[in-house]
């Protein structure tokens, strides 16, 4: 008997599930509520395809419990990423609205189809680590808010405030020398100590949460902490990213970098000041406006000039008369006297 497939829309409330056979059609669809049985009640549902797979749509986020509870109970899981789902609900033909349902069928058909879904597995140690680099991550997001609010409020009692970063210690010494002369002034400075406590709360958690992180990364024992400048905590946000290295298919996964693109010097600059690649390892490349008889810099051609009725050619220049000395204007450089020389003759 050919497994079916049984895709699954995840959400906080409740969770749809759409059974399809190979030929994608729908043989059933189901939808339980989000509680303690939501497994117990999709496996007594699913009772009547004993050969099935179950694909569900972002197992690693809001689905992450559902998968791992069907895996617990010996199903097969594939992780089916959103962007597939809705580029099959795109794709598909007939009645497309957006509901879970549909939903559900999208997942079903992505996960038939397109070999990018991968199985789901069961969490690990890794899945420690990425709950401990998480938190870190969040507390030192938050404590670089407090920091800024704190900043803020002390640059309003203090003149130019406090430069470069602030900790609870010196935060409590700045507001210990500040008397305040009015109410707004006392109100700030307690805002003030608040932001420093909660300062000096942050730093305790991410210390301790630090104390966790190193402890399970000795457990994995990994040898990530030898690389000069690789933490606890980069070594367990790599490992809790990573985790499985036989997911990826070869070394070569991504594409190799390429050089970029030589550069290519527009004609204005061409012809004006030359390629500035040429010093940075670009190709020049040589102007190819006709060059002037009088100059060697490159010219552009004279650009038509438009009028009320129309475009109009602009007159080409009159070509210059040989220069000389009887046909010398007051303006030429053979007009001008040479010094001790005679006259002309009359």
């Amino acid at each position: 008997m050919t497994a079916v497939m049984i895709g699954v829309d995840p959400h906080k409330a409740s969770h749809t599930a759409v059974v399809i056979s190979a030929a994608e059609e729908v043989l059933g669809e189901v939808q339980v509520r989000a509680c303690t049985g939501q497994a117990q009640r999709l496996l007594g549902w699913a009772t009547a395809w004993p050969e099935r797979i179950w694909a569900i749509e972002g197992a690693g986020g809001i689905g992450h419990l559902l998968a791992q509870q069907l895996l617990a109970a010996g199903e097969q899981v594939l992780d089916v990423a959103p962007k597939l789902g809705a580029r099959v609900r795109l794709l598909a033909t007939g009645d497309t609205n957006k509901n879970d349902p549909n939903d559900a069928r999208s997942v079903a058909v992505a996960a038939l189809r397109s070999p990018a879904c991968r199985p789901v597995a069961a969490d690990d140690h890794a899945a420690v680590l990425q709950v401990w680099s998480k938190r870190h991550r969040d507390l030192g997001r938050t404590r670089t808010q407090v920091a800024c609010r704190l900043h803020a409020v002390l640059g309003e009692l203090v003149p130019g405030g406090v430069a470069k970063r602030i900790t609870a210690g010196q935060a409590t010494q700045i507001l210990a020398a500040i008397t305040p002369q009015n109410a707004v002034q006392a109100a700030r400075r307690e805002l003030a100590a608040d932001f420093a406590e909660d300062l000096r709360s942050i730093d305790a958690a991410m210390s301790d949460t630090k104390t966790k992180l190193t402890a399970a990364v000795q457990a994995t024992g990994t040898s990530l902490t030898d690389v000069f400048g690789a933490g606890s905590v980069i070594a367990a946000a790599i490992i809790a990213g990573v985790r499985d290295i036989s997911r990826f298919p070869s070394r070569t996964t991504s594409p190799p970098a390429t050089a970029p693109p030589r550069s290519r010097c527009p004609p204005a600059r061409a012809r004006s000041t030359g390629c500035p690649g040429a010093a940075t390892g670009g190709t020049a490349t040589p102007s190819t406006w006709p060059r002037s008889a009088r100059s060697a810099t490159a010219t552009a051609p004279a650009a038509p000039t438009s009028t009320r009725n129309g475009p109009k050619a602009r007159p080409a220049k009159k070509p210059f008369a040989p220069s000389n000395a009887n046909s010398a204007t007051p303006s030429s450089p053979a007009s001008k006297p040479t010094p001790g020389a005679p006259p002309p003759p009359q």
